[in-house]
């Protein structure tokens, strides 16, 4: 009952919230230079015949009409699922959006799931050897992995592994006319490393203070009285305390996770949301900028109302107030 009010009100509150959020996409969006309308003129039609076409192309896409006009027939179009059409290929920005979920997901799915897997052996084993060597290429690495643009990673690995010793192709998701699942898997494996490095070395920062401060705590001192093992003591108990603050961080990591997956996708050509949403930009899409910016708002707030129900049902001493 708590935690079906909780969910009422935060759901509530997200409404609002995405109502202003979208308030100002949709305003920054529409105030940034330049015009979607002067990229569509025909070549023949540059010169004096310019100015009445770019005049019948904003009526006939309602880009002449007041702001807020634009923005009210957008948020009723959003009510009934419809995110208008893009303004350069003349499809539903949803569909759009929907065929370019698919690549991203699987990218996203990838870097986060391996980023995690070793992010927890690789954070345990610093808190336990603690000021050894061990811990401090651990902390290099997470530094680095934290400190290092994504993007250059992204040429790095391509100028290394792909030009100069060959073991990887440097772009796109198969090799045109011989698709395959092992041909698949070996054009995955640089875009997935780079988002895997950059999951995994903030997350083992997190797991080892995690796991030094549950080392110091009460209970592990009355389990070690007792007889238990180092190690029932720390996976029976350390690990399972130390990870519940990662719930939180795994929520707010989502919505960063798809920003970093923009700049890879492009980097790798993988055709994704990241690429859609680029082309959009260089080609002043506002319906797709402003539908994927929407999207991201959504997944943002959904990601950390998940975390604080997961927070909740992990650690009984939390309260959904």
């Amino acid at each position: 009952m708590i935690m079906a009010a909780y969910l009422v009100r935060r759901f509530a509150v997200s409404v609002l919230v995405l109502f202003l959020v979208t308030i100002g996409l949709f305003g920054l969006v529409h105030a940034a230079p330049g015009d979607p309308v002067t990229m569509m003129v025909p070549v023949e039609q540059l010169g004096a015949d310019s100015a009445d076409f770019i005049e019948q192309k904003r009526h006939e896409l309602g880009l002449d009409r007041p702001l807020p006009a634009q923005y009210w027939s957008w948020l009723q179009g959003v009510a009934t699922g419809d995110l208008g059409y893009s303004l350069t290929n003349n499809r539903p920005v949803s569909e759009l959006l929907a065929e370019r979920l698919g690549p991203t997901i699987e990218l996203m799915g990838l870097g986060l799931a391996l980023g995690i897997a070793i992010a927890i052996p690789l954070g345990m084993l610093a808190a336990v050897r603690r000021n050894t060597a061990v811990d401090y290429w651990t902390a290099a690495l997470s530094l680095g992995a934290v400190s290092i643009p994504g993007f250059f990673l992204c040429i790095l690995a391509i100028y290394v592994f792909a030009l100069q010793l060959g073991w990887v192709p440097s772009a796109g998701m198969s090799t045109p006319g011989a698709p395959s699942l092992g041909d698949s898997l070996h054009h995955l494996v640089m875009p997935v490393a780079i988002l895997t490095f950059g999951v995994a070395g903030p997350f083992t920062r997190y797991v080892r203070s995690g796991v030094i401060a549950e080392l110091g705590s009460e209970y592990v001192k009355t389990a070690e009285s007792k007889g238990a093992t180092p190690r029932r003591i720390l996976f029976g108990h350390v690990l399972r305390n130390a990870l519940i603050p990662l719930i939180t961080i795994l929520g707010l990591t989502l919505p960063a996770l798809l920003v970093g997956a923009v700049v890879v996708e492009q980097i790798f050509a993988w055709p994704g949301m990241g690429q859609l949403v680029i082309s959009a930009v260089n080609q002043q899409d506002y319906p797709v900028i402003i539908g994927f910016a929407f999207f991201v708002a959504i997944l943002v707030l959904l990601s950390n109302m998940l975390a604080d129900v997961l927070y909740s049902i992990a650690d009984p001493r939390v309260s959904l107030q």
